[in-house]
């Protein structure tokens, strides 16, 4: 967890706006309309955009289409395209695919982690093939590795499930695995704290694989701030940390450490719905079965509830012992109930009687 004057959640969205309003420093308090686009993710965009966008709030943009990058994609080529995907093989040579379909107008390359010098020369000597270096409008490192969750929680975790503590902790890992699995952690904490805008103070347990990690993010914010001219942390964003007269500190532990908490079960509300219904990425997905009215056959169908902090009831109660909740929702379906009655009652004395149009 992390507590900023500004949260984590808070500048990752700036940073998706940003991103979506095409890298721009738009003034908002002027009143323009969006430039439509069309926004291309693969699973990890997917992952760090469904917690913190609704579909209303990406029109709201400008994104009239949202699409996996890997999927069969239709050429549209009189819009431009904002692609936010991670800098792996299979995705460069898929944004290479789509220059060769010219399936855009224009082309805004947004990678979640950076993009090796190798891959960036792949993606330009693609470009230059395919006539297309003109369509290529920007290309940004964008260091959003990671899932912001809630104001003050974060999360490193991808669907691959290769950060998982099963990963780590299998005993037959080899040590270009667990280099692999470290150096994505190192990824992911150090986007952490460039969208942050400040250098941590890093805290950790000797001896363990704590330790490793600490000292491989340590090693990397410490090249990083070594070239004044490129630093990351020498932009508007880092201005704005280090006036806040304070550092973070971040504490490494190896989950080892406490293996009881996760298998305690609490009887809170945000508990109970993780470990019975599933949340996964402040979303749950229930699936009921229903018998047609003939009763001869089952149909399956599955309703989706986002739990986001525009929920008023889960925010103010998702740390609540489960019978208070139980008890607010009869109290707020009480009160709805009373409103709709109220409604009725007024509607009814609004209604005018049609004899009363007639002359008596």
């Amino acid at each position: 967890r992390a507590r900023m004057a500004a949260s984590v959640r808070e500048r990752q969205i700036a940073a998706l706006k940003r991103m979506l309003d095409l890298n721009t420093n738009v003034n908002h308090s002027m009143v323009s309309e969006p430039v439509w686009k069309v926004l291309v993710y693969d699973r990890c965009g997917q992952d760090i955009i469904s917690p913190i966008f609704t579909i209303k709030e990406l029109r709201d943009f400008g994104v009239t289409v949202h699409l996996q990058l890997h999927s069969d994609r239709d050429a549209i080529p009189d819009v431009p395209a904002v692609y936010f995907v991670m800098p792996t093989d299979d995705n460069i040579q898929r944004i290479c695919q789509d220059f060769q379909n010219s399936c855009y107008d224009s082309y805004y390359l947004n990678f979640i982690s950076p993009i090796s010098r190798q891959k960036l020369e792949n993606l330009g000597t693609a470009a230059l093939n395919f006539n297309c270096v003109s369509q290529i409008t920007k290309i940004y490192d964008q260091y959003l590795n990671f899932i912001s969750l809630e104001d003050d929680l974060f999360t490193l975790r991808r669907s691959d499930d290769t950060l998982s503590f099963y990963e780590i902790n299998r005993g037959d890992v080899k040590d270009t695995e667990m280099n692999v699995m470290l150096d994505g952690i190192v990824d992911c904490l150090f986007s952490v704290f460039v969208t942050l805008g400040t250098v941590p103070i890093i805290r950790c347990p000797r001896g363990d694989g704590a330790e490793m990690v600490a000292e491989k993010l340590d090693k990397k914010l410490k090249e990083n701030l070594r070239d004044a001219r490129n630093s990351l942390f020498t932009t508007d964003s880092f201005q704005s940390g280090q006036f806040s007269f304070q550092r973070p500190v971040l504490v490494i532990l190896d989950r080892t450490t406490d293996l009881a908490t996760p298998l305690h079960h609490t009887w809170t509300y945000q508990a109970l719905v993780h470990d019975v219904l599933d949340l996964h990425l402040n979303r749950v997905i229930l699936n009921e079965d229903e018998v047609d009215p003939l009763g001869q056959r089952v149909k399956r169908s599955s309703k989706t509830f986002d739990l986001m902090s525009s929920d008023k009831l889960w925010l103010t109660h998702k740390g609540s012992p489960f019978p208070t909740v139980a008890e607010v929702i009869q109290e707020e379906l009480e009160q709805y109930r009373s409103s709709e009655t109220e409604v009725k009652k007024l509607k009814t004395a609004m209604v005018t009687d049609p004899c009363d149009n007639y002359i008596k």
